[in-house]
């Protein structure tokens, strides 16, 4: 464990009493897009609340789905886990979870709205109160994200908001997160996401802000903050902006503050890009209810066919103007996003090589400054950085990602194998070698976007296995057997698997406490995918997952199960209904014959 780390908490905020009236907020969705309203004390509901507004709120829903019998077989657990899950489709056909866990996403809200006298609602300013009081540490700080340890950049965030929020400054809460502050040396060691935000607003310094060497504070990143130094062609970069200063034009300046308060509704337009994670949590629904047989029961057959309604509905339904520029690379000797080292990446920034894209790694004065360490992009010898947000400078290829567009590609093949054949047949072929380049020694393949290492490999066993690399008469390629022995290796007592977050950072698998949920579906998946003979293993981690479900339905939610850039923790919290249906659906369809199976057909 790393130093701090005994200050995490695992599972996300800790439960407090409401604000406000819960029972009264009521929640919108149109085409995946969700709004929240509160009901004032003169008001009348015009309808009673769902069961997704109830369940989001963490209001007891027994109202809306009874109790009942423990399953004792994967299929029945499944069925029960759709049909209780379905009750919290949106009325537009889409399934969202919680996409807490960032703290950095509220204060840029909060200061924007401030300095353009945006005006929120009295509820929403009371629920944000207590959330930021909920999520605070006890050492008075805050973190990156709600299972960090406390840090400049958090505190001083979080601490600017509840003041925004109208929190006093003399609240004991308040004077516990200053006292924080200021033993780490202030607000001036904060990263330059944060000297952004605290410039609009002149607060948190421990010294007149007069006084302040500002120029100094460029490169002033608080040690609890900072993994390793600035680049050096960051720090010449500041020394030439300390220099811009005195021949600034203003006019720039408020042109970037203008930005922060584009469009119609500011708020709307500053929230979208993390409004949830609608079509990312309704694909992976969709799949999982596949999995589980959901087509042959009348009424999961309907969710199915409202959630395609609305996934048809957020297509682009036509190309935009000038097109042709945007898939440059469809002539370029691969398929669209596919880079150098023949994986693929989130977005299309580095199609025309990654090491030339290097130098504006080295420009990055992100929320954390990590350590450099030997990316696994051998095709192009990039060296690339260590966790940290220090990686959103651009963009690499994952394992995930690479999986993904595999099995994709795989089943396009087998719907139309006579288009463009032979490029399909290359690019799977490339697609596989990135799978087998970036496989640790050790069998593993580190996940990027969940944690963190069973996410990894459930996505680059699929790969193999979508390529026909699978156990046949107990033999199977030296990549698959070695994922395998990883994965078998790690279960853990009680027939699961559990990782804690502390992976992601660290960069090598480190156990938690107890087996979780989604790491234990990750696990199965990965083994199942490839056919593993050792079906022992696969029904202990099956049942375990048996064992957990809720009596309604539902799994318990355990430690948060998401990641991006290496240091920053995502909730998902619909991952916990989504996962086990998908692995129990598998292994039902899988292993029809075991006594843990149970009737295949709904």
């Amino acid at each position: 464990m790393t130093e701090g780390t005994h200050l995490r908490r695992r599972g996300g905020p800790y439960k407090t009493e409401p604000a406000t009236d819960l029972s009264r907020w009521r929640l919108t969705n149109v085409e995946g897009r969700q709004t929240w309203r509160y009901l004032e004390d003169q008001e009348t509901a015009d309808r009673e609340q769902s069961m997704l507004e109830a369940h989001s709120l963490g209001l007891d829903t027994s109202k809306f789905v009874s109790d009942s019998p423990a399953a004792h077989t994967a299929v029945d657990a499944a069925v029960k886990g759709m049909h209780f899950y379905s009750q919290l489709q949106a009325e537009d056909g889409h399934w969202a979870g919680d996409y807490g866990g960032p703290l950095f996403l509220l204060p840029g809200l909060l200061i924007t709205c401030h300095v353009a006298k945006i005006s929120l609602p009295e509820a929403w300013k009371k629920e944000m109160v207590r959330y930021l009081r909920s999520v605070q540490l006890p050492d008075g700080g805050w973190g990156l994200h709600v299972e960090d340890k406390s840090t400049v950049f958090g505190t001083a965030l979080s601490y600017t908001s509840l003041r925004i929020l109208g929190v006093d400054p003399d609240d004991p809460d308040m004077v516990r997160a200053r006292n924080n502050l200021h033993s780490k040396g202030g607000a001036v060691g904060i990263p330059s996401w944060g000297k952004f935000w605290l410039a609009i607003l002149n607060e948190l310094y421990v010294q007149d802000y007069a006084f302040i060497n500002w120029p100094a504070q460029r490169n002033n990143v608080a040690a609890c903050d900072m993994y390793t130094p600035h680049s050096t062609l960051l720090t010449v970069a500041y020394m030439v902006l300390n220099v811009y200063e005195f021949r600034r034009q203003l006019k720039f300046r408020w042109f970037y503050l203008f930005v922060l308060c584009f469009g119609i509704n500011p708020i709307s337009s500053l929230t979208q890009g993390t409004n949830g994670s609608q079509l990312w949590d309704t694909c992976f629904a969709v799949q999982a209810y596949l999995e589980a047989g959901a087509q042959d029961d009348p009424k999961l057959a309907e969710c199915l066919r409202d959630a395609h309604q609305f996934l048809t509905i957020t297509q682009i339904p036509e190309n935009p103007p000038q097109y042709q520029k945007y898939y440059r690379q469809m002539n370029k000797g691969g398929f669209p996003f596919s880079t150098r080292d023949c994986g693929w990446i989130v977005a299309d920034c580095t199609a025309e090589g990654l090491k030339s894209l290097m130098l504006l790694q080295e420009l990055c004065p992100s929320i954390r400054q990590p350590v450099s360490s030997e990316r696994l992009c051998d095709a192009v010898n990039v060296v690339s950085t260590k966790g940290g947000l220090c990686d959103i400078m651009i963009d690499y290829t994952y394992v995930e990602c690479t999986s993904a567009v595999m099995q994709a590609l795989r089943h396009f093949q087998k719907v139309y194998p006579d288009h463009r054949a032979e490029e399909i047949r290359s690019t799977l072929r490339e697609g596989l070698e990135y799978c087998r380049k970036v496989q640790r020694p050790d069998g593993s393949w580190e996940g990027s976007w969940g944690v963190c290492f069973t996410y990894g490999m459930w996505f680059g066993l699929e790969a193999f296995a979508c390529m026909g690399h699978v156990y046949e008469n107990g033999h199977v390629c030296e990549e698959v057997q070695k994922a395998c022995r990883f994965l078998l290796d790690r279960q853990m007592p009680e027939g699961g698997w559990g990782e804690d977050f502390e992976s992601c950072e660290q960069r090598r698998y480190i156990q938690s406490g107890s087996a979780q949920i989604h790491n234990t579906c990750w696990a199965l998946l990965g083994l199942m995918a490839v056919r593993h003979p050792d079906s022992k293993s696969i029904e202990r981690g099956v049942q375990m997952l048996i064992d957990k479900q809720l009596s309604s339905g539902d799994w318990p939610q355990e430690n948060i199960a998401g990641v991006f850039n290496k240091s920053c923790a995502i909730s998902y919290t619909s991952y916990r209904n989504v996962f086990p249906i998908w692995t129990l659906g598998r292994f039902s369809r899988l292993y029809p014959t075991s006594g843990l199976a149970g009737k295949v057909k709904l």
